[in-house]
């Protein structure tokens, strides 16, 4: 799978300068590639907030200025089209798509509707399409609400707590708060149950986490997906050192903590009033399942971005670790996703444990964190394959759910733990009712089962 090392030569003026892993040393074609099964669909290249913490409008990659605001309608029909044929070509049953932006209701739901009738037109009618619209909810108006709810689209909102005063960083480009409108979307949504899909919720250390957790339970959310700030080697999160990458020890946990604690309060609760995405990963990793989420595990990544022009990238959280991350160098007129498949870029988010630096493979709980989230992992030159800028914390996090999970059943044996060398081995038959990862679970122990990889979406709350 991997070339021999070379500095490659210098990039064309106007193309990002990739680092050496993946994009030199890997090559792709000895991979086995697993369809894209999640598509984020850009609908709309602009924001009307101005959040002080934005990697995508505030970053340093600027490729979206050079982009159209908007996606033309025959953008969107020739991605259907690119759709249809890679659910044809893997004989796919059922797939997701994001519309995103930006903010994908900054020109109302009409746009939104347009693309999503136009895939569910175009893909076989024996292939089940999931769509998810996610917004910060400032244009989530109730007639907005009632047509997405009204075509079958579920609304996701990004929020940074349940209260004012979590939300002061989001801002619109006058300067005024965001949190009075997208209060009034979560209280729509939970009006309407069927089409709420939950609340992304990036972690901020200044925040009391407990008070965070309780106020999105106000929220009423059916799931939260708690997210650690976008940041690697060269650009550390607030609250940790920089330096060179390394599985590096002893070193402070502050996020590990604050996510510890939410744990605590989540798991202790007499009956599980939300999903918490993180935690059910973890949870469900420890006892052999495999993962569903980027965020830790190590199953194959299956989604896709199609920007406003038609251009096929990769997720746009990597344009916070170089200009450039994201691209792929295809589009939908001159490309299948097949073609993206092949990218060294793409085929690294594959390879599970063969991605992962050398201290990553013999770390006790690599399994379960599966390296990090493969953006937090980059330093420049090198590239990615590193141990995550959140190592540690995600350690803490790691050892602390395996150790309340064994408290909770203590008369079960652990698990005899897998060789990283040795073939998947059968997970435990199943229960007459198997119990939801959020509930009091089977015996787990810090070295977890190994099961199957599945395909992995980004951050879909239902996947």
């Amino acid at each position: 799978m991997s070339r021999a090392p070379t500095s490659g030569p210098a990039p064309e003026p106007g193309r990002p300068a990739h680092p050496r892993w993946p994009h030199l040393l890997l090559d792709p074609h000895g991979h086995r590639p697993t369809p894209f099964r999640q598509f984020v669909l850009k609908v709309h290249n602009r924001c009307n907030l101005d959040c002080t913490y934005c990697y995508l409008y505030r970053g340093q990659d600027r490729g979206w200025r050079d982009r159209p605001p908007r996606t033309a309608r025959p953008t969107m029909l020739r991605t259907a089209a690119r759709i249809a044929e890679h659910v044809r070509t893997h004989g796919l049953d059922r797939i997701r798509i994001e519309l995103h932006g930006g903010e994908p209701l900054l020109a109302g739901p009409d746009p939104v509707l347009a693309y999503t009738r136009a895939v569910r037109a175009a893909v076989p009618p024996d292939c089940r399409v999931t769509a998810t619209v996610q917004t910060n909810g400032t244009r989530l108006t109730a007639p907005a609400l009632d047509r997405l709810a009204d075509a079958g689209l579920r609304v996701g909102l990004s929020l940074d707590g349940g209260r004012a005063a979590h939300n002061a960083r989001r801002v619109d480009r006058a300067g005024r708060p965001a949190w009075p409108a997208a209060r009034a979307a979560a209280r729509r949504l939970a009006a309407r149950p069927a089409a709420y899909a939950g609340i992304l919720c990036t972690i901020d250390l200044d925040t009391d986490p407990l008070d965070l957790y309780r106020s999105l339970l106000e929220l009423h959310p059916p799931g939260v997906d708690l997210l650690l700030p976008h940041a690697n080697w060269a650009h550390p999160p607030p609250g940790l050192p920089g330096g060179a990458p390394g599985r590096h020890r002893p070193r402070p946990t502050p996020y590990g903590d604050w996510l510890a604690a939410v744990f605590d309060a989540w798991w202790d609760e007499g009956r599980m009033r939300t999903r918490v995405r993180l935690f059910q990963e973890v949870v469900a990793l420890l006892l052999g399942a495999p993962s569903r989420a980027e965020a830790v595990g190590l199953s194959p990544v299956a989604a896709v971005v199609v920007e406003t022009d038609g251009a096929i990238e990769q997720v746009d959280s990597l344009r916070s670790a170089y200009p450039g991350a994201a691209e792929t160098g295809l589009d939908v007129f001159r490309n299948t996703f097949d073609h993206a498949l092949r990218h060294p870029g793409v085929a690294a988010r594959q390879l599970g444990r063969r991605a992962l630096a050398a201290e990553c493979r013999g770390c006790p709980v690599g399994g379960v964190c599966g390296g990090g989230n493969y953006v937090h992992r980059y330093a420049p030159g090198s590239g990615f394959r590193h141990a995550s800028v959140y190592c540690a914390d995600l350690e803490r996090l790691v050892r602390h759910v395996a150790h309340r999970v064994e408290q909770a059943v203590p008369a079960s044996p652990p698990p005899v733990p897998a060789s990283p060398l040795a073939p998947p081995a059968s997970p435990p038959a199943p229960p007459a009712s198997r119990p939801d990862p959020g509930t009091r679970p089977l015996p787990a122990a810090e070295a977890p089962r190994q099961s199957a990889p599945t395909p992995l979406c980004e951050h879909p709350f239902d996947a």
